[in-house]
């Protein structure tokens, strides 16, 4: 057998190895779970059977995310946006338009906000054992509890490299298999390769932290659910808040592999061919999922009066071009300014954050504090023009800012699992207009 090449692609600085296999239509951008590496996975017969075959069905770009297999392996942490970027780095590398993104498990989230945040690049969705939460919660019973949360990672810590440890996570993952000693050595050796010890710990504490509920509706892209036959609640529960979110129940199998066991590799393979060949041309999307960020100037009116008309005139220029200077650093969009206040839009929510921050600490080197709000929603855009509650909402945060304090809302906070981000709870709080209170929190 000849193992595809290995390619690179540059997403900022990074380096992202990916393969691949077939030249069909359309392109499927398959993305694993915690764990991968692209050169021992060719070293397991029934692994490559699923590669072989999805590859059938369109071309297989196959990807190690950042800080796993074959690329690079970075400090910074590894969280939903930084690994949709490298998506969309393969793909642009790949010359791949647009793709069918086929993931599940913990990289859910990753499928989700690529597909509501990008739904011009995204023909379809394939989610195998959706997990939209990683800890459990009154309304989300299927994740683990904080508890055993405590005791993975403690595990995680103390055993990731050792066989005897990845011996019992094969067990856990793979129960059909613990018996073949030549698939249980090649399991330890590909857990090895995918992931060093912090980058393992990085990556489960990632998996406990995310929580993509509020995105399940700006979907909407064409989805499939495949659940575990031992999962299928949880499934349902993402499936409901979908838009036209289809479900293809598998046959009964134990772990979380659907490609070991014959009949439910074929399920799963029958069930993606017909997903992919009942898509329809591209359409264009006008609502997509978008980072909102407002700022203005506290104090305005008196810092005005106490300048006069000239020189405050002379300070917005300034103002002005710093906000400017760091929305472009971080990949921001200038939507509107009203007087001393802006309002931008960005891809993903942990730039939006950064660059408010920026912001706020760029503007008092001209004696200047700013307020900001950062909320991430669905927006209707057209004609370059972004409406929508969720404008609204980013508007109703700002406002409620202290002097140099960057708000954001509870659905940032939970997207930017991983980023390296803190934040201090600020409570509930009922916004003007809006019917529901929101759970806000301070960028620490």
């Amino acid at each position: 057998m000849q193992i595809p090449e290995v390619y690179y692609a540059r997403s900022g600085d990074v380096a992202i190895a990916y393969q691949v296999v077939g030249s069909g239509s359309p392109d499927i951008v398959f993305v694993r779970g915690n764990t991968g590496d692209l050169l021992s996975t060719w070293e397991q017969p029934l692994l490559v059977r699923q590669v072989e075959d999805l590859a059938a069905i369109g071309r297989l770009l196959m990807l190690d995310k950042r800080g796993t297999g074959l690329s690079d392996r970075v400090r910074e942490v590894q969280s939903l946006e930084t690994t949709i970027d490298d998506i969309r780095a393969v793909m642009d590398d790949a010359r791949s338009e647009r793709a069918v993104v086929w993931t599940g498990l913990s990289s859910t989230g990753i499928g989700l906000l690529f597909a509501a945040t990008y739904p011009e690049r995204c023909a379809g969705l394939v989610l195998i054992d959706p997990q939209v939460r990683g800890t459990r919660s009154r309304d989300y019973v299927w994740a683990p509890t904080a508890e055993e949360w405590r005791e993975r990672l403690r595990a995680v810590r103390l055993g990731w490299g050792d066989r005897h440890y990845l011996e019992s996570l094969a067990r856990e993952w793979a129960p059909e298999m613990v018996d073949d000693g030549t698939f249980v050595d090649w399991f330890v050796w590909h857990m090895r390769r995918s992931l060093s010890p912090g980058a393992a710990l990085t990556s489960f504490r990632m998996a406990m932290e995310v929580d993509v509920t509020d995105v399940l509706a700006a979907v909407r892209v064409p989805t499939l659910l495949l659940p575990l036959p031992t999962q299928r609640e949880r499934a349902t529960y993402a499936a409901q808040r979908i838009r036209d979110a289809r479900v293809v129940e598998l046959p009964w199998f134990e772990g979380i592999f659907t490609w070991i066991q014959d009949d439910v590799h074929r399920a799963t393979m029958d069930a993606t061919s017909r997903f992919v060949r009942s898509l329809s041309d591209p359409t264009s999307h006008e609502r997509v999922l978008t980072t909102i960020v407002f700022t203005d100037i506290v104090a305005s009116t008196d810092t005005a009066a106490r300048l006069g008309d000239v020189d405050w005139e002379r300070l917005l220029d300034r103002h002005h071009a710093l906000v400017r200077r760091e929305l472009a650093r971080f990949q921001g969009v200038e939507r509107g300014t009203a007087g001393d206040g802006f309002f931008a839009t960005f891809d993903g929510p942990a730039r939006a954050v950064r660059a408010a921050t920026a912001i706020r600490d760029a503007v008092q080197e001209l004696g200047l504090q700013i307020r900001a709000g950062v909320h991430t929603g669905e927006v209707e855009l057209e004609d370059g023009t972004v409406a929508g509650i969720a404008v609204h909402i980013g508007a109703r945060i700002a406002a409620l800012a202290g002097p140099a304090e960057v708000l954001v809302s509870s659905t940032v906070r939970d997207l930017v699992a991983g980023s390296g981000l803190h934040f201090e709870d600020r409570g509930s709080h009922e916004l003007k207009g809006i019917p529901e209170p929101w759970r806000l929190f301070a960028v620490g």
